[in-house]
């Protein structure tokens, strides 16, 4: 990012903030979700978690600047369809002008900080449904971790189910990301097989009070075919962690979007941070792949 395109976002920010409502209304959008059957989603929400590691790069993403030189150049590519992430990050990438005609979706919960006693504790602390549709966006994405051990999960199935209901009134996309968690010596992780996977899948499928509007947002594991038979929602694969072995996760990606409701990829780190630091070739790989 060069010290215009820097100094347009701090000085903006402090001197004009009605600003970013203004790129916000005047944003070029799409009248539909776009012209092919599956979209390529680049995903930008865990810096918000205090997340800024990238495999062994515990500090990767703590310069906001190079992560928006990141997020630009995967823009730039036409087969990109569109960014869910933060208000701040959306924001920041209005104001340099660069969600014309894409589809944006923003992160509604991320609460749960990782290694914090309240890890498992998804509040709702960025968008909210009144500010998605004021902002203009398409829809709204939430965390749904779901711990049989641990009471506040079902204070997260409520805050979920409110809004996909929500959501689906305003006629914006609710896309749920369950996972079944387990606590394992005092640390929760979420469990990444096909059955929790289905299982996770089951019950984000009957939140709310309609499902007319809800898409899953699931990881790829073993046995992708019965994960994509679980549930009639539209589906769109997360890429989790980089990997150390692009070839086997593209070629995971690819099994997987053949499969009957897969609507997508929603992939970050491993399409901002690829293992070779060659974001433009990562992003024309995963798109080649729909």
């Amino acid at each position: 990012m060069n010290h215009q395109q820097r100094t347009l976002l701090t000085e903006t920010r402090f001197s004009r903030p009605a600003a970013i409502g203004e790129a916000a209304a005047n944003r070029r959008r799409r009248n539909h979700l776009g012209p092919d059957e599956q979209l390529l989603i680049i995903a930008a929400d865990h810096s918000a978690r205090g997340m800024l590691g990238v495999g062994q790069n515990a500090r990767a993403m703590e310069s906001r600047y190079d992560l928006l030189d990141r997020l630009c150049m995967a823009l730039a590519d036409p087969r990109v369809d569109g960014v869910l992430a933060t208000p701040d990050i959306v924001e920041d990438l209005l104001l340099l002008g660069a969600l014309d005609n894409k589809l944006v979706f923003g992160s509604m919960n991320r609460g749960g900080l990782p290694g914090s006693v309240f890890e498992l504790d998804d509040r709702f602390t960025g968008y909210t449904t009144q500010s998605i549709v004021e902002s203009g966006l398409d829809g709204g994405k939430m965390l749904m971790r779901i711990n049989f051990g641990d009471a506040s999960t079902v204070t997260t199935l409520a805050a979920c189910a409110d809004a996909v209901t929500q959501l689906a009134a305003a006629r914006k996309v609710a896309m749920v990301e369950p996972f079944l968690n387990a606590t394992v010596k005092g640390h929760p992780g979420n469990v990444l097989t096909s059955d929790a996977v289905i299982q996770s899948m089951a019950i984000a499928s009957a939140l709310g009070a309609t499902s007319a509007y809800s898409w899953l947002k699931v990881p790829v594991v073993d046995n992708m075919a019965r994960v994509a038979e679980a549930s009639t929602l539209p589906i769109v694969l997360l890429g989790g962690d980089q990997s150390d072995k692009p070839d086997e996760m593209y070629r995971s990606w690819e099994e997987a979007l053949r499969l009957p409701g897969v609507r997508g990829l929603a992939v970050g780190r491993n399409l901002l941070y690829p293992h070779d630091d060659d974001v433009a070739r990562a992003v024309k790989t995963a798109a080649s792949l729909l």
